[in-house]
């Protein structure tokens, strides 16, 4: 059976107890708090849910991972990245890049980041946990992604694109600003083909949350909230550098 959560209590059930199908469902209800969701994070567990339904949250085994060293440029695409007239930015419009990934994408009836969800990454970007990565043509912004930054390790939750391979140009720059940081690993949460081209594996939930244990803790997460505060607004070159 299924956990619900209580109002006032920030704790999670252990992940052995998440279901095999659906894979990973461990718990139900709760709130969005920034308090609840660092508390998930820290455990490797995150929040997915439709409209209509409760808060859902889940733990799947195996997890997909990028190791940022391990990102994969195709030949064709390191040489779009080498040509390319986009400039990038960090945490210049977090708002807007979940808005975008907000949407419906062609083909699809619908969209998990609802309205209670924007309104609480909102909130965890204020607080200075969740952050976005945004790809320009001019003024234009065209592609980007945003996920939570804890300690060394850099969640990743939704990303868009308004122009051919916008959202992978932001994926393969911010694993390449990550690894210049020393972060352990870039989580994909679930498994695609797409992740799989740019160079994500899965492993095991049990190695994934001994990362978390060996890279999460308060002294790496002040740091990590000091690094994403001096690169907010600044461009980010192609192969990672924060300008200055």
């Amino acid at each position: 059976m299924l956990t619900w959560l209580e109002a006032d209590s920030l704790w999670f059930p252990p992940s052995s107890s998440a279901l095999s199908e659906p894979n990973g469902l461990l718990a139900v209800g709760g709130d969005l708090s920034v308090e609840r969701l660092l508390a998930a994070y820290k455990r490797g567990i995150f929040p997915w849910f439709n409209p209509g339904q409760p808060i859902l949250w889940w733990s799947p085994d195996p997890r997909t991972i990028i190791y940022p060293d391990r990102i994969h440029c195709s030949r064709s695409m390191h040489k779009q990245l080498r040509q390319t007239s986009w400039h990038l930015t960090l945490d210049r419009c977090f708002d807007a890049v979940m808005e975008s990934c907000s949407r419906s994408r062609p083909g699809s009836t619908g969209t998990w980041i609802t309205s209670s969800m924007k309104q609480a990454y909102k909130k965890l970007h204020q607080a200075g946990y969740a952050h976005s990565i945004e790809v320009w043509e001019k003024d234009v912004l065209v592609g980007g992604l945003y996920g939570v930054a804890l300690g060394k390790v850099f969640f990743g939750e939704s990303m868009f694109s308004a122009r051919t391979n916008a959202s992978k140009t932001a994926l393969i720059v911010l694993a390449r600003f990550l690894d210049h940081h020393g972060f352990r690993v870039l989580d994909c949460q679930v498994a695609s083909e797409h992740l799989f081209s740019l160079g994500a594996i899965s492993i095991p939930r049990s190695h994934f949350e001994q990362i978390l244990r060996e890279n999460l803790d308060e002294t790496a997460i002040a740091e990590t909230q000091l690094l994403w505060r001096s690169a907010a607004s600044r461009e980010v070159s192609i192969d990672g550098h924060i300008s200055h």
